[in-house]
């Protein structure tokens, strides 16, 4: 027989589903997956039922219903004092994955650059090379994640056609400050470049850090593409419902890809979302708290059976150093064994770093989501402790 695409069908199964498998198959606690717990607004659920039941039930317009999509231009200059068309410059998408293809796959020529920052979410990758780009990858690595900043220079070249930037950033919880974004912002001008920027974890960071988007620096108004996602807003993964902001220039050539790929999304989800922002701006500010103090209680519980936690500035997740156990085998191996013999699913960080030459993977890091139950918490943490001795 034929081969099939010999660019996606050279990547494995995600590790998320990897993990989550494993998982269900031991009866262990899922701290792997960026699945949110006990957060769920009822009364944005109910607003979709109603809108399931009430209808319409046809083809909505391929960028989104028209309450929806003023409603995210009202949030956007609520949160970020951008003043945003509606009509023109916010597209709905069928979750942030879709928007990142929509954006990707309408930007990029073959043979164009794409500027990546490690350790990256896996599925920008796999899209990025399906659409004929070149990633030209910079390297964070744990415990800090700093910028290295003249390896992010040494990346953009007259090639470059544009960066994808996350921040907050997934798997390891950065979230860049104003002069990391400023020099950012001043390669991308320099080099004539676009910025894609996956903003998905935007109201979830911690301890008074502001998420600032790329966007609103000066100069990236018209070079920028920002991607937001409902399932983070209000912890609704499974409806996928994304957005993207852009100019009228750049959203023209991502809508025509849009409307390729998926078309348009369930109006019904649409509705509860749109409910949701115009009427739960409580949850939206009190969620990062919460989330907060799961966080912590996560981290303290970790600490005291040995693990090292790094700082979590954002998003739903917590990366550990498990050197201090004296760990003997890469972190792979390692999270397969918390999950088949201690009862507790993690992530290895090396999962979402690429092989280079000279650049060996971190292999001593694991991510682990604090975004569950303080009952799944707490319970992680006691099969923890007996596994460890504790």
């Amino acid at each position: 027989m034929k081969p099939a695409n010999s660019v996606l069908s050279s990547y494995g199964t995600t590790i998320f589903e990897v993990m989550s498998r494993l998982a269900q198959e031991h009866g262990a606690v899922n701290l792997g997956q960026g699945a949110p717990e006990g957060l769920e607004p009822p009364d944005v659920m109910a607003a979709a039922a109603r809108a399931m039941v009430e209808g319409p039930h046809q083809y909505p317009s391929m960028w989104g219903i028209p309450v929806l999509r003023q409603a995210i231009a009202v949030h956007e200059k609520a949160y970020w004092g951008q003043d945003v068309d509606w009509q023109a410059e916010v597209m709905v998408t069928s979750g942030a994955t879709e928007a990142l293809a929509s954006c990707l796959f309408g930007l990029i020529e073959p043979g164009d650059e794409v500027v990546l920052i490690e350790p990256l979410y896996d599925s920008y990758l796999p899209i990025i090379r399906r659409a004929g780009g070149i990633p030209r990858m910079v390297r964070l690595n744990p415990p800090d994640w700093t910028l290295p900043r003249e390896e992010l220079a040494a990346a953009f070249s007259d090639k470059t056609k544009l960066i994808l930037l996350n921040t907050p950033q997934n798997p390891c919880a950065k979230v860049f400050t104003r002069d990391e974004l400023d020099f950012i912002a001043g390669l991308v001008e320099a080099h004539d470049a676009y910025a894609v920027c996956d903003e998905v974890y935007e109201h979830l960071t911690f301890d008074g850090r502001p998420h600032i988007p790329l966007m609103t620096l000066p100069g990236m108004r018209e070079r920028c593409l920002r991607i937001g996602s409902f399932g983070k807003v209000f912890s609704l993964t499974n409806w996928k419902v994304g957005y993207i902001i852009a100019g009228p220039a750049l959203m023209g050539a991502v809508a025509k890809a849009h409307q390729f790929l998926n078309f348009t999304t369930p109006i019904s989800q649409q509705a509860g979302f749109a409910w949701g922002l115009t009427n739960r701006d409580d949850y939206v500010r009190s969620l990062p708290g919460i989330l907060e103090g799961r966080r912590d209680r996560l981290a303290d519980g970790l600490r005291t059976i040995g693990f090292a936690p790094l700082t979590a500035a954002g998003t739903y997740f917590l990366s550990v150093d498990v050197s201090p156990l004296g760990v003997n085998e890469d972190d792979a191996a390692f999270c397969r064994r918390l999950t088949t013999e201690a009862g507790v699913a993690a992530v290895p960080l090396s999962a979402f770093y690429q092989d280079r030459p000279g650049l060996a993977r971190p292999s001593q890091t694991i991510r682990f989501c604090f975004a569950k139950t303080d009952e799944a918490i707490a319970e992680a943490l006691a099969r923890l402790e007996r596994y460890f001795g504790g």
